[in-house]
């Protein structure tokens, strides 16, 4: 089951007490479902539950809806409608519309008390919301054909501070919430805290793992760095040695080389701790670029006494 379904569910589960709840509620099914006009309304949906809250949400506001299960080569389709011209005159008559406006809007008439506006958004998710897995990413939709109501639905969303932003996606009218925050603010608003602590946990999770890999790719970094030091150190060593100029350094100097060929691969602060006495990193550090100053002077040395191709043609 997906995470989209986990959230409707549990949205079912939540419990509509006050009959302006309920109203609310079956006024949003109107609204995001297929259509709704004089004709009566019809929702169709994946989810044999939503059908059936969508039901029993009529029922209570004493309208009688049916639910058919209608097979598809993708899965069963299930829709509720109301479509009894006695039903449909009842349920205009309570939405206070007349079936026959041009463009369908949102009547604020409908909310009579703080918690309806949180029933209507909670049943408009029920209807044509979608939630993306929160292990791939944060986002959550509502999906509607009809522009005037999206544009509605945002303002309402937006009057809560859920921060949301609308889109045309493929003749669809989107308004969509990105933010972690917001998304686990929403939920709760709709009833469901449990999908909400789903995504704080996930965010936890994703935190100290980004953590963890910024950590080892820092580590990763400065190993390659250190690797990369040791390695021109052994070279600028090695160069000293092939010109027999290992005498002409400093006893401390002679004493660092030995023991940093000796040692190819300790780390600085290990290394350090070979010399007796031992001695601190920083020196250590210091030492080991003075050998490295000391191969750069007998490159120098060496480029200064080639003759130049003037030279060289005289002599010939």
């Amino acid at each position: 089951m997906s995470f989209s379904q986990d959230v409707k569910n549990e949205i079912l589960r939540h419990r509509i007490s006050k009959p302006c709840c309920s109203v609310a509620a079956a006024y949003a099914v109107a609204c995001f479902g297929k259509y709704f006009d004089d004709r009566g309304i019809v929702l169709q949906t994946e989810n044999e539950g939503v059908a059936a809250f969508a039901q029993k949400l009529y029922r209570r506001c004493g309208i009688r809806g049916d639910v058919l299960r209608k097979e598809r080569p993708t899965g069963p389709v299930f829709e509720f409608s109301v479509k009894d011209v006695v039903e449909v005159e009842r349920l205009l008559e309570l939405f206070g519309h007349t079936g026959k406006e041009p463009t369908l809007r949102i009547r604020p008439e409908n909310f009579k008390c703080q918690h309806c506006v949180q029933s209507f958004i909670a049943a408009a998710f029920l209807c044509c919301g979608t939630m993306t897995d929160p292990e791939k990413s944060y986002n959550l939709e509502f999906l509607s054909t009809r522009h005037y109501l999206s544009q509605q639905l945002e303002a309402m969303l937006a009057e809560h501070d859920f921060n949301p932003h609308r889109a045309l996606r493929k003749g669809a009218n989107t308004v969509y919430i990105k933010s972690a925050d917001h998304i686990e603010d929403l939920l709760t608003f709709m009833g469901a805290g449990n999908a909400a602590m789903r995504i704080m946990d996930q965010r936890m999770y994703n935190d100290m793992r980004n953590k963890t890999n910024r950590l080892s790719n820092c580590e990763t970094a400065n190993l390659g760095k250190s690797v990369q030091a040791a390695v021109q150190v052994q070279l600028a060593i090695e160069k000293l040695q092939a010109a027999g100029a290992m005498s002409t350094l400093p006893e401390n100097l002679r004493l660092t080389a030995k023991l940093r060929m000796q040692y190819p691969d300790l780390p600085l602060a290990k290394l350090a701790q070979k010399f007796d006495p031992p001695v601190s990193k920083a020196g250590l550090s210091h030492r080991l670029k003075r050998i490295q100053e000391a191969a750069r002077r007998l490159d120098e040395t060496a480029e200064s006494e080639k003759p130049t191709r003037a030279e060289s043609t005289k002599e010939t």
